[in-house]
């Protein structure tokens, strides 16, 4: 196959293998957009969010920290924890490329979100970012859409559709969480301890509830690490 063939095949599959991501987004950047809109925040800054930040659960994390008037700071090193893993995601598949054409790269790197890094880590064959390129950014042109429909459209939906779009991003939680939890105990441990520690924090008010977050995440990300690595360790004696 020639070149050229080759590269509007991956760019088509590419294209293809987006479909179901912009299908999954677009209600849940609505959900974004609308919230944003009920909590006071212009139509400006609520894209803004999306463009910069690209970011389901930090887009929705930060709303609810505004809400209760969490500082700036906080927000910041909260959203930097919880998508910390994106650095892991990004080495994993610049090791897997085929296609290392470096000013690329970057902008491979910024749009990767939890599915299309599933996507793109489970293609059989060689990944290009002819491929990547074109399933990242029809996902990220439809989190940028959805989110300016929730926020336009949002206050002529009734008020039924309004309240079950609310609940997509715990839905997209759901999704995430569910198959991770009946493979491992562990996960599931750790699951109900972030959420026991996070509401004991939060309900205290021993700190702030930005702060709640954040020493929930290095809390159990430190306690994940200490396990998985323990098991390892069983698995090579």
């Amino acid at each position: 196959m020639k070149l050229g063939e080759q590269k509007q095949l991956d760019i088509k599959e590419g294209l293809k293998s987006g479909v179901p991501i912009v299908i999954g987004y677009i209600p849940i950047a609505m959900a974004f957009g609308i919230l944003a809109k009920t909590e006071g925040v212009s139509l400006l800054d609520t894209m803004l969010f999306s463009v910069l930040v690209f970011a389901g659960a930090s887009q929705f994390m930060a709303l609810n920290l505004l809400a209760v008037g969490v500082g700036a700071g906080e927000i910041i090193l909260a959203t930097l924890l919880m998508n910390f893993r994106h650095f892991l995601m990004s080495a994993s598949l610049a090791a897997k490329l085929e296609d290392q054409r470096k000013r690329w790269i970057p902008l491979a790197a910024f749009a990767i979100t939890d599915e299309t890094f599933s996507v793109a880590a489970l293609r059989q064959g060689t990944l290009t970012l002819n491929y990547l390129l074109p399933m990242e950014y029809a996902a990220y042109g439809s989190w940028l859409g959805g989110t300016a429909l929730g926020y336009l459209l949002g206050s002529a939906l009734p008020e039924l559709v309004k309240a079950s779009m609310g609940v997509a991003l715990y839905a997209m939680f759901t999704a995430i969480l569910v198959p991770a939890v009946r493979k491992s105990k562990v996960v599931t441990i750790l699951a109900l301890g972030a959420g026991i520690l996070n509401t004991v924090l939060s309900y205290s008010r021993i700190v702030t509830s930005g702060w709640s977050l954040i020493l929930t995440i290095l809390f159990v990300a430190a306690a994940g690490a200490w396990i998985f690595d323990g098991e390892e360790v069983e698995r090579d004696e």
